[in-house]
């Protein structure tokens, strides 16, 4: 039987945001922090968390502000910073609560991307980092809307529109489809403050790939229109931290984890924990001197 809790925390700047937790029976192995992506919320990883918690994994995720049932602007942040203190302040909550485990993150989409950040910036007591459908290069965002939201950020960075991804690029399963559809959590808003935000951020990850001091694990469906995969492929060859692997699945879709073969996905995953649960925490196989040589300072 899986235990489910539900609370809320105050992130950066006041903003008042939901999170839920979902626990084994048993004594745990580990925590797997969840970061979802752009325009959904918390409560889209049932396969993950139905699959994971029973062999042992607690599982912690949070509404991102502007999403689900968190506060704020749909699709808006002020600052990417936002995202980085907030994600910040909900691994205290989570590590205070669990501080002799082991502790995973794991980002999706737009997750991937703030969950590395995090890593980036943060990475003492992190054991590991999972990056899914990472988004850095040509995204499935049209252009054109990009291109305004460029131009608006610095004189009307609340202005929103909707982002015109294709929901029929994140599954090959017609069912998953018609359930996010449905899902009154999820919206299709990006602002122009988080459009261009993204992809300030995004060309920063790229550059800064080589400093990396966690261990990685990056999954990406072949197939990904919303997330192309070329760019997961660049970020990866980037990373210098010896400990790292890559799974590409072929024919897969955006949200791999809930794709035709997301049991697959899921044993592949659960086994990269594992293997690291007894691993030292920011073990890559680097001395300090070589990280200072192959990296820039953040």
């Amino acid at each position: 039987m899986i235990q489910h809790w539900e609370g809320s925390f105050t992130g950066d700047r006041g903003a008042e945001l939901y999170y839920q937790s979902w626990y084994p029976q048993a004594k745990p192995l580990a925590t797997l922090i969840l970061v979802h992506g752009l325009g959904s919320h918390s409560g889209t990883f049932e396969t993950a968390i139905d699959y994971l918690v029973p062999l042992g994994y607690a599982v912690y995720g949070f509404d991102l502000r502007g999403h689900g049932r968190s506060q704020g602007q749909r699709g808006h942040i002020n600052a990417w910073s936002e995202f980085r203190t907030d994600l910040g302040i909900f691994w205290q909550l989570v590590t205070q609560r669990e501080p002799l485990l082991p502790h995973f993150l794991l980002g999706h989409s737009l997750g991937s991307a703030i969950a590395l950040d995090y890593a980036l910036h943060h990475p003492e007591g992190l054991q590991g980092v999972v990056a899914t459908a990472l988004p850095l290069g040509k995204v499935g965002v049209p252009p054109l809307k990009l291109a305004i939201g460029q131009l608006l950020s610095q004189v009307w960075p609340h202005f929103t529109l909707n982002t015109g991804i294709d929901r029929t690029a994140i599954s090959r399963d017609p069912e998953v489809v018609a359930a996010a559809d449905s899902d009154r959590l999820r919206h299709t808003r990006g602002s122009a403050r988080l459009a261009t935000e993204f992809l300030t951020m995004a060309e920063w990850l790229q550059t800064h790939a080589c400093c990396l001091q966690v261990p990685l694990l990056l999954m990406h469906g072949s197939e990904d229109r919303i997330s192309p995969l070329q760019a997961s492929r660049v970020f990866f060859k980037q990373v210098v931290c010896a400990d790292k692997v890559k799974y590409e699945y072929e024919g897969g879709y955006h949200d791999i984890h809930h794709d035709l073969n997301y049991q697959k996905v899921l044993a592949d995953l659960e086994h990269w924990l594992r293997q690291h649960l007894d691993s030292s925490p920011n073990s890559c196989g680097l001395t300090a001197s070589t990280m200072m040589e192959v990296c820039t300072k953040i």
